[in-house]
């Protein structure tokens, strides 16, 4: 079973490329990172996939591909990150038996609840706040109700959503474990330091 892993780095266009990010996230320990790409062609995906293979192949940090098991498996990486509309847990498992990780994103308390019988490894909770992110946002959960997810379930629950250093010392304090950033780190000239503010911050708070 997943322990709790602090910051979860989603990749989306990177200022500084996928490769670089990547490195930038190994070099401060950064326990996961996911390869988002939505709308991308697949050769694109697959490429970029592949440049993050590399950069994180043989560290301590684990590669998730979003939503396409497929691409996945065949780059070699640790795992991969459904939706709710996408392949459902257990079939995840069943065709691709090399992906050690499989990951559920949940927008409200009734699929945290209902993500428990399919087991994923661990879930995201979110947006806990409004995100550009995504075409078709989903409601915003606020702090209170992401961290009442997180807290349903046996496994890691990943807060998700509009986070940033001004933000995540109310998560931190009201006691979520995992949280992911997608602009906080992907939008910044020096994707390292920006990283090691979030952990310098997430520190802070926990005291």
């Amino acid at each position: 079973m997943m322990e709790d892993f602090g910051l979860y780095l989603v990749m989306t266009n990177p200022k500084t490329g996928y490769a670089d990010c990547a490195k930038a996230a190994v070099k401060a320990g950064v326990r996961i990172v996911q390869l988002r790409m939505k709308h991308s062609p697949r050769e694109e995906i697959v490429a970029a996939a592949r440049a993050v293979r590399e950069a994180t192949a043989g560290t301590d940090t684990l590669f998730i591909v979003n939503d396409d098991p497929s691409i996945a498996a065949e780059v070699g990486a640790d795992g991969v990150h459904v939706g709710q509309d996408d392949m459902p847990v257990a079939e995840v498992r069943e065709k691709y038996p090399s992906l050690a990780i499989v990951g559920l994103s949940t927008h409200n308390p009734e699929q945290a609840r209902a993500a428990i019988a399919q087991r994923p490894d661990y879930i995201g909770c979110g947006p806990v706040w409004a995100t550009p992110t995504k075409d078709i946002p989903d409601p915003t959960l606020g702090v209170e109700t992401a961290l009442a997810m997180a807290a349903s379930v046996p496994f890691p629950a990943v807060c998700i959503g509009g986070i940033d250093a001004d933000r995540l010392p109310a998560l931190i304090r009201g006691g979520a474990r995992s949280w992911a950033v997608v602009r906080a780190v992907c939008a910044a000239d020096d994707p390292y330091a920006a990283i090691l503010r979030l952990q310098s911050v997430a520190r802070e708070a926990a005291r």
